[in-house]
């Protein structure tokens, strides 16, 4: 039981050393990745979509 409570003494620690983003900082880096995760499922759906569209039109 003792082990435990270290540990999870010992993670307080090391959380207070944490460099936390500002508020500014971690709204930019959500911005971006929303924008990049979005810019990529419309590139590989419409990706996926001709290369369906292409083989739809050779095996006809």
């Amino acid at each position: 039981m003792q082990r435990i409570v270290n540990f999870f003494r010992e993670v307080g620690r090391e959380m207070k050393k944490v460099s936390w983003p500002k508020r500014k900082e971690l709204t930019n880096y959500t911005v971006t990745v929303l924008a990049t995760v979005t810019f990529f499922a419309l590139f590989f759906a419409v990706i996926d979509l001709g290369i369906s569209e292409l083989i739809r039109l050779i095996l006809e």
